[in-house]
């Protein structure tokens, strides 16, 4: 069973360290490439608000970044590697702040009762399993903010 306010906890948590990864750095700095094929972080945070806007239609919200902005950070995309073809820094991390909010009141007002409703059917996912497996996905990319804030020369630690 889901507990909405164990999944509260863990949006804040991944929330707080995309804030502190991305602290003190410019657009150009999310544009950076390593070395080898990866993403950049503009693509990761793009990624993680396409993620976002999920969890948003899970509950019926619209989404936080606008669809069109947002099918350019989809699964598999190209990685964004100029300016020209990113969502500014700014407006990724406002749509960040902007589901957050959205995502803790709706879990705020969930029960245990329902997150056990089938959310496919199929496959017979409940709306917990989508959201537990949404935020899953999120502690991934956020994960690699870490390496891609390095590329940028902040040579800090945040966790």
């Amino acid at each position: 069973m889901t507990d909405p306010q164990k999944l509260i906890s863990h949006f804040q948590r991944t929330h707080w360290i995309i804030k502190e990864q991305t602290k003190g750095l410019t657009h150009a700095d999310t544009l950076l490439t390593l070395p080898f094929r990866a993403n950049t972080m503009n693509w990761v945070l793009g990624h993680i608000a396409d993620n976002r806007n999920g969890i948003l239609k899970t509950f019926g919200e619209p989404p936080a970044l606008d669809a069109a902005l947002a099918s350019r950070y989809a699964r598999e995309s190209e990685p964004v590697t100029s300016a020209e073809d990113a969502v500014p820094l700014a407006a990724l991390l406002a749509a960040i702040d902007d589901a957050q909010e959205r995502i803790v009141a709706a879990l705020e007002n969930m029960t245990d009762a329902d997150t056990a409703v089938i959310y496919n059917e199929k496959h017979q996912f409940t709306v917990g399993d989508r959201l537990e497996f949404l935020h899953w996905h999120e502690t991934y990319h956020v994960g690699q903010l870490e390496i891609l804030r390095q590329l940028a020369g902040t040579d800090d630690k945040i966790i």
